[in-house]
């Protein structure tokens, strides 16, 4: 952990949060407490945050991850560095990541880019735009030793709490999908792991992608073909307490698993 006498406390507090929160990333560490100055003073400070992590790691976006906490609540996301995304059944260490929480979503890849601009995109153009999904695994992670009771925006600026995302095989999209509640299976050791009715809290997670789109390109940021676009949890979060392997299928879908060690 990030931790140790006065003077390095004192050390900490005249470091970017970014600069943080980025040895964290690398050193698999946690930090004890987050210094008041450095807290972010609103949603805008903690994007730009995301972004400087990303920076110093020397890492490219290689997707988003995107929720909201109701069907019609604010929405938020987080650029995911590309050297954090694995394929389906990979095996990753567990100690690379405390806490360690596992969600299965669905996630979208576009049929073209969307390029910078300063007039937002619609609906029609982005939901036209949707060329292909797929099941993921999100592990869940933070870089504060005392999350979840962390300032809200500090946990945003955490890359909003991502560890890694494994990434299912992907198949053409199909609008009549039943986006907002497939039937699934989440388990892990073969165990069920899933314990309430399985619901993305946003809703139907399409609704998230035009936010997206014009909050990365707004921010000068082309969302490319390539990307992978994870649009929140349908089974909540699963805490493993061992070694073992999360299996998740989503009918009609490509299944998806990883092995942790």
């Amino acid at each position: 952990m990030l931790k140790s006498s006065r003077a390095d406390a004192m050390k900490l507090t005249t470091l970017p949060l970014s600069r943080l929160l980025a040895d964290a990333r690398r050193d698999h560490a946690t930090l004890d407490n987050l210094p008041p100055n450095l807290a972010p003073t609103d949603a805008n400070a903690a994007y730009a945050v995301q972004h400087e992590i990303l920076a110093i790691a020397g890492a490219r976006i290689g997707g988003w991850k995107i929720g909201a906490k109701s069907d019609s609540g604010p929405i938020q996301g987080a650029p995911l560095p590309d050297v954090d995304r694995y394929p389906d059944g990979a095996t990753v260490p567990r100690g690379a990541f405390a806490p360690l929480g596992l969600e299965l979503e669905i996630a979208f890849r576009f049929g073209r880019s969307f390029e910078p601009t300063t007039t937002p995109y619609s609906e029609a153009d982005v939901h036209a735009a949707i060329g292909s999904f797929g099941a993921t695994i999100e592990i869940v992670a933070s870089r504060f030793a005392a999350w979840p009771d962390v300032d809200k925006l500090a946990q945003l600026a955490d890359l909003q709490n991502h560890g890694a995302l494994v990434v299912g095989e992907f198949m053409p999209y199909d609008e009549s999908f039943p986006f907002v509640s497939p039937a699934l299976r989440f388990d892990f050791n073969g165990r069920d792991v899933v314990e309430l009715t399985p619901a993305n809290p946003a809703g139907d997670p399409r609704r998230l992608l035009t936010w997206l789109v014009n909050h990365a390109t707004s921010r000068g940021v082309t969302v490319t073909p390539e990307m992978v676009v994870t649009t929140g949890s349908y089974t909540g979060m699963f805490f493993p307490r061992s070694a073992g392997t999360a299996h998740g299928r989503i009918e009609g879908l490509p299944s998806v698993s990883v092995t942790l060690y």
